[in-house]
């Protein structure tokens, strides 16, 4: 599986000042929690050819219905309309997440792009700080879309910057992360550098992890030797460990351990009106990808800056035009050889 994570560093700068890409001081594991929580929602649902009946109804007792997409005719006048539907079978879902109790911006924010043929996917996690176009309220970070507006307005802000369709909404609760590493059992990771948390102890070699042990494993980063970029390895390792084990012959041939890790991801999840059960049966029994057909990458950044006394992430336009071409053209391959450390 390919997964890339950046961490941009904390400025300090005057207004306008644009720092160098080092890493930034910032927790960034609900991130890469809520990747793997996405990605066994998608491989939970692909598997359920081998017993829909049960997994259907898990899923429809657990999941909640939310807010409907954007309407397709503006409200406002002046308002931007929609992009069209791109011509393929590709779909888009908008995934934001969430700590509980947050003040009411999302943490997360990342597209789910699954490729017309069902044979690929990616995930395109946008930094919270990324300095955007907001439709009625000018500049600001993109997790203020969902402050000002929800999930509406976050689809019609991730459609203005990509110019590019998005199918669904799926919000996600960090909670899930946890309830998830204890219904596997716990994972196991090869941990490349000691460290310890609390009550926790993680020496090198192979460790298992489960609930808030596994929380306090992917946040932790000041007794590491080189920090964010280190916590980042282990949000990947966890990551990595969860899907395959979960998306395992050996789990998903057991249809009551299945059901039960369908059902502690679904509690955590609210859908778009149109995501309705059988949309969902539709897309499950089209998907033909394993874990390791799964892309991870970051909206492209250009560089840090000071805005109205924020530090904020600045977009790499050129960049963001060739991902945004690649996603409408269902080619995300091709912007990923060219820049494989997205």
């Amino acid at each position: 599986m390919h997964v890339s994570t950046f961490f941009p560093p904390e400025s300090d700068a005057p207004a306008d000042e644009v720092e160098n890409p080092t890493p930034r001081r910032r927790h960034r594991g609900l991130a890469i929690a809520l990747i793997a929580l996405a990605v066994i929602v998608v491989g939970a649902m692909a598997s359920a050819a081998l017993y829909v009946g049960s997994v259907d109804r898990t899923v429809d007792s657990n999941v909640q219905v939310g807010q409907d997409l954007p309407p397709e005719v503006p409200e406002d006048e002046g308002e931007e309309p929609r992009p069209p539907k791109v011509a393929t079978d590709a779909v888009n879902y908008v995934i934001m997440g969430s700590d509980t109790g947050s003040a009411g911006r999302s943490d997360v924010l990342m597209v789910a792009h699954l490729a017309a043929d069902r044979q690929s996917a990616a995930l395109i996690s946008f930094p919270r700080d990324m300095w955007v176009s907001i439709p009625g309220h000018g500049k600001n970070k993109i997790n203020a879309a969902y402050a000002f507006g929800g999930p509406q307005l976050t689809v019609r802000t991730l459609e203005g910057l990509l110019k590019t369709r998005m199918d669904h909404t799926v919000q996600i609760d960090f909670e899930g992360f946890v309830q998830v590493t204890k219904d596997l059992g716990g994972v196991t990771v090869d941990n490349p550098h000691y460290s310890r948390s609390g009550e926790w102890e993680f020496p090198v070699g192979e460790i298992t992890l489960e609930g808030d042990q596994a929380l306090a494993y992917v946040r932790e980063r000041k007794q590491l030797p080189r920090g964010d970029l280190d916590r980042a390895e282990r949000q990947r390792l966890v990551a990595q460990a969860i899907l395959e084990q979960a998306l395992s012959p050996e789990t998903i041939a057991n249809p009551l351990k299945f059901n039960r890790i369908v059902g502690s991801v679904a509690k955590q999840v609210t859908v778009d009106r149109g995501l309705t059960g059988s949309e969902m049966r539709k897309t499950a029994l089209s998907v033909r990808f394993k874990p390791d057909d799964i892309a991870s990458l970051q909206a492209p950044i250009s560089g840090f800056a000071t805005r109205n006394g924020q530090s904020v992430d600045l977009v790499d336009e050129a960049k963001l035009d060739e991902l945004a071409e690649a996603l409408r053209d269902d080619d995300l391959q091709s912007y990923l050889d060219r820049y494989p450390r997205s």
